[in-house]
């Protein structure tokens, strides 16, 4: 008997655009002979299901259900696909464990710590082989520029605490440039972290559990001719090399899979996730960037790439994911 599964999608952040292409590229690659799915949308007006031969259907949200011609559709559980909030900050995830419907990413307390950059590098903090940058997390409400200036060395990279797609990230060489890096992060977030460069080789790998089992997709290595991975280099074609799998040695891709393999169980992550890093420059040591709990589905990401990578069919990839989690 199939599940009926929600694929939901939208939002209300910048990153709206990108959740409706994962999303597309997801819906496409689903067994339909296993999952009947409807694509939810999620807008800044209401949550709707727009059938192709019809107007749109609000969905009642005391139980996530929809009317259709006098039928009640009810979930078996849902796919989450909204970048940012409120898909990757624990919103959602807490709304549907209070209504008791299973979805497919990290829960509600997990999703909100990772979206704060500063409390995942805490936690992570002392996991064998993994490096962080040093770093200084500020409060818009409250913080001293000098502080910065006599604790950390240039460059450094200004990041939002809570955001996403490197959305208000900037890369200072001087001081003069601090505060206005400073002003455009607070722009986007309360709180931002101010880290240290590290001079490395980027890469992203994704992780995944299925059957129990943790699984540590083929890594890609990021080249890009910006300054660093900025929300430009990310999605505008051509700027940015993406080389699947990245070019590591037998030692360091060993030493990565259980870095990663080691950050996902100590996160408490469920589904699918993609963790960021760095491999420095001559040490050869991993440095954690970030973690992503819900990373981009699009025919271009990461992730996709890295499934190909391993041989794994799209399709059979999500199915793996949907029996794990619902």
């Amino acid at each position: 008997m199939k599940k009926t599964i929600a694929l939901l999608t939208g939002g209300t952040t910048g990153e709206w655009v990108v959740s409706v292409k994962s999303a597309a590229t997801i819906a496409q690659n689903i067994d339909t002979s296993k999952y009947e799915v409807y694509k939810i949308m999620l807008t800044e007006n209401g949550w709707f299901y727009e059938p192709a031969d019809s107007v749109k259907i609000e969905v009642d949200k005391n139980d996530f259900s929809l009317n259709i011609k006098g039928k009640k559709i009810v979930f078996d559980g849902v796919f989450i696909v909204i970048h940012g909030s409120p898909g990757e900050d624990g919103k959602l995830q807490g709304y549907f464990d209070m209504i008791g419907i299973p979805y497919t990413t990290c829960n509600a307390l997990t999703s909100s710590i990772t979206m704060n950059k500063g409390y995942t590098k805490a936690i992570v903090d002392g996991i064998k082989n993994l490096n962080i940058a040093k770093s200084l997390q500020l409060f818009k409400e409250n913080y001293s520029v000098d502080e910065v200036k006599t604790q950390l060395k240039l460059p450094l990279f200004i990041k939002p605490n809570n955001g996403g797609s490197s959305i208000g990230m900037s890369k200072v060489k001087h001081f003069d440039d601090l505060q206005t890096a400073l002003d455009k992060a607070f722009n986007e977030d309360t709180q931002v972290l101010v880290e240290e460069f590290v001079e490395g080789r980027e890469f992203s790998i994704g992780v995944f559990k299925t059957k129990g089992k943790i699984v540590v997709l083929p890594t890609t290595e990021v080249k890009t001719k910006n300054e660093f991975f900025d929300f430009d280099a990310k999605y505008t074609p051509g700027v940015t090399d993406e080389i699947t799998p990245g070019d590591m040695t037998a030692e360091e891709k060993a030493r990565v899979e259980q870095i990663v393999a080691d950050v996902y169980v100590k996160l408490n992550c469920r589904g699918i996730v993609r963790i960021d890093y760095f491999l420095e420059h001559n040490t050869g040591k991993f440095f954690f960037i970030e973690i992503n709990t819900i990373p981009g589905q699009t025919a271009t990401s990461f992730i996709p790439q890295q499934v190909a990578a391993m041989g794994m069919k799209l399709q059979d990839f999500y199915t793996q994911v949907l029996e794990e989690t619902i």
